[in-house]
């Protein structure tokens, strides 16, 4: 009877964790070196050739001083913000969410969020809409403090046209309406 295969233990790297045999592959080869050569000398004996037991100390510490004076591991800490309670504050995306709200049974609103997330002053934006669709358009402030577009009436069929035809750096795809309280792509 034949014997079972026995599961392939695979070294990952402390550094970048890929596989200790695609380090070279990555972005982060020269940081991943002293690593390599004190936990996989067999991988890379080139590396080993170069960098002798004293040496590799030296270029780990050199490469550790110069990862912190480029401030890489700053950069990272920056991005992840977290608030209190250790929560992350996720990074906006960007995107243009439109919205109808029916108030009085007849009468209703349309707000545009995220407008301002492409580059578009929303002063600006809010003259234009009116404008075009005959109607009141103002800036306001939404229930989570952003300023939002709130145009009178229901727009809902040409906004995405004239949007994405008035400010050529929204894509259609960043588009999306709210209906019965599900986010759906406009196009």
């Amino acid at each position: 009877m034949a014997e079972k295969p026995q599961p392939v233990e695979v070294l990952y790297c402390g550094v970048c964790g890929l596989p200790a045999e695609y380090c070279e592959f990555g972005s982060e080869f020269e940081k991943c070196k002293p690593w390599l050569i004190q936990n996989a000398p067999d991988l890379y004996p080139d590396l080993l050739k170069d960098a002798n037991g004293k040496d590799a100390d030296k270029v780990s510490d050199q490469l550790q001083s110069t990862s912190i004076s480029e401030g890489s591991s700053t950069s990272k800490q920056e991005e992840v913000k977290r608030l209190p309670g250790g929560k992350i504050k996720k990074k906006e995306r960007q995107e243009i969410v439109i919205e109808k709200v029916t108030r009085n049974r007849r009468k209703s609103i349309t707000t545009i969020k995220g407008l301002d997330l492409f580059g578009v002053k929303l002063s600006d934006a809010s003259k234009k809409l009116g404008k075009k669709f005959a109607t009141g358009a103002s800036v306001v402030k939404g229930p989570t403090e952003k300023e939002q577009i709130d145009v009178q009436g229901d727009i809902s069929y040409d906004i995405v046209d004239f949007i994405t035809e008035t400010w050529r750096d929204v894509p259609a795809s960043a588009v999306f309406f709210i209906e019965d309280g599900k986010k759906v792509p406009a196009v």
